[in-house]
C-alpha cells in the first residue's frame, strides 16, 4: 500500500497527533522531485505527503500547454506509479489554491476523484487546499464549508488556511504583519462553519507568524503559542477537555524554523508541515557544483566537443535526487516520523 488509500491517511494523520510528530509536506514539480521525495521518505522510514501547487502543476504540464489539472494529473498518477516499488506510505496533496483558481485547480480534481470513486476506486489524491486568505474569512469559511461537502463525497480531507502566511509563493505575496496570526475569533468561526469533523474531516492551517521561504534570523517571529490557544478554543465549543485538540494542524513556510518552534508546534497538534524552499536549494545546490566543476565539459569551448558524460542530464540530476531526498530525511528527523509508517 505504498500510495494511501482515504483510511490509510487518516490513520498516518490520527497516529501523528497522538505520538507528537508530523509528516513533512514536499512540493514537488517534476517526476525527479517525486522520486527524490519519496525516496528522502523511504530512506527515513517515514511515511509522508507529497504535494503540487497550482504554479508547479501548470510547470509538470510543459510550457506549451501550461494547465493545472494536467499537470497535477500526470504528477499524482506518476507517484502512484513509482510508489509502488517502495515500503512506506506517500499521501498526494495540492497546495495553495486561491479563490481565482478553484475552477480550474480544485474543483476539476475533486470531480476526477469523484469519478474514481463512484467506479469503486481510490480518489486521485487524499487531500486538497482551500486558499481563502486574501479573502474576508466569512467568505473565506463560506467557501470552506461547499468544498468540505464536495470533499467528503470524494473520500478526500479538506485543508483550510486561516489567517495569513507571509512572504511569496507561486507569485502570490502577502506582507509580514499582525495578519499573519490567526485570532481566537478566527478559530471559533472556523468551529462554527466547519464544525468538528461531523461535516467532513479537514486540516486547519492556522498562522502563526508563519512566512514562505527562508529568511535571516529576526526577521520572523513565530508565536506557536497562537496554535495552543486555538486547540483551547475548540475544545471549549466541542465541549471537550482542555488538553484536548480538536484541529489537525499543518504548519506553513517551515523552512527555516528554528528546531524548538517545530517542537512546539508537533505538542500543539500539528500533524503537517509544509517545506519547499529548502528542498529547492538541496536539489539545486549539487547541480550548481557540477557546473562550476566541470564547466569546460558541459559546454562546447573553443572549438572543442565537450564531455557528453558531464553534460547529460543524468549525471547531475543523479546527485539533485540524492540530495533532496538527504534534506527530506534531515525533515522527518526534525518532526519525529523517522521509522514511522503504517506500512511497517
Amino acid at each position: 500500500m505504498p500510495i494511501a488509500t482515504p483510511e490509510a491517511y487518516a490513520e498516518m494523520l490520527d497516529r501523528a497527533k497522538a505520538g507528537a510528530y508530523a509528516f513533512p509536506a514536499i512540493n514537488c514539480t517534476s517526476s525527479e522531485t517525486i522520486n527524490a521525495a519519496i525516496r528522502g521518505f523511504a530512506e527515513a522510514g517515514s511515511d509522508g505527503i507529497i504535494q503540487f501547487s497550482t504554479g508547479g502543476s501548470e510547470f509538470a504540464s510543459g510550457q506549451t500547454v501550461k494547465d493545472m489539472v494536467t499537470g497535477a494529473t500526470a504528477l499524482a498518477e506518476f507517484a502512484h506509479i513509482v510508489a509502488a516499488k517502495h515500503d512506506v506510505t506517500i499521501a498526494l496533496h495540492t497546495d495553495h489554491c486561491p479563490k481565482d483558481k478553484l475552477d480550474g485547480f480544485v474543483r476539476p480534481l475533486l470531480a476526477i476523484s469523484q469519478e474514481r470513486v463512484n467506479a469503486g476506486r481510490a480518489p486521485l489524491f487524499h487531500s486538497h487546499m482551500w486558499d481563502g486568505s486574501a479573502i474576508p474569512i466569512e467568505e473565506n469559511l463560506r467557501i470552506a464549508e461547499e468544498l468540505l461537502e464536495l470533499s467528503r463525497a470524494a473520500k478526500i480531507i479538506l485543508e483550510v488556511e486561516i489567517g495569513v502566511v507571509g512572504g511569496e509563493e507561486d507569485g502570490v505575496e502577502n506582507e509580514i504583519n499582525d495578519k499573519l496570526y490567526t485570532s481566537a475569533a478566527d478559530f471559533e468561526m472556523t468551529i462554527d462553519a466547519l464544525g468538528g469533523g461531523e461535516k467532513g474531516r479537514y486540516m486547519l492551517a492556522a498562522t502563526f507568524g508563519n512566512v514562505h521561504g527562508v529568511y535571516k534570523p529576526g526577521n520572523v517571529k513565530l508565536r506557536p503559542e497562537v496554535l495552543k490557544e486555538g486547540q483551547e478554543v475548540a475544545a471549549r465549543k466541542l465541549g471537550l477537555p482542555g488538553d484536548a485538540k480538536p484541529f489537525d494542524l499543518v504548519f506553513h513556510g517551515g523552512s527555516g524554523s528554528l528546531k524548538s518552534e517545530i517542537e512546539d508546534s508537533l505538542n500543539y497538534g500539528v500533524v503537517k508541515m509544509n517545506v519547499d524552499t529548502d528542498t529547492q536549494y538541496a536539489f539545486t545546490r549539487p547541480v550548481a557544483d557540477h557546473f562550476f566543476k566541470n564547466y569546460d565539459g558541459v559546454l562546447k569551448i573553443d572549438g572543442e566537443v565537450g564531455n557528453k558524460k558531464v553534460y547529460d542530464p543524468r549525471s547531475y540530476l543523479k546527485q539533485a535526487e540524492a540530495a533532496m531526498a538527504q534534506r527530506i530525511v534531515e525533515s522527518c528527523t526534525d518532526l519525529h516520523s523517522v521509522g514511522k509508517s503504517i506500512s511497517a
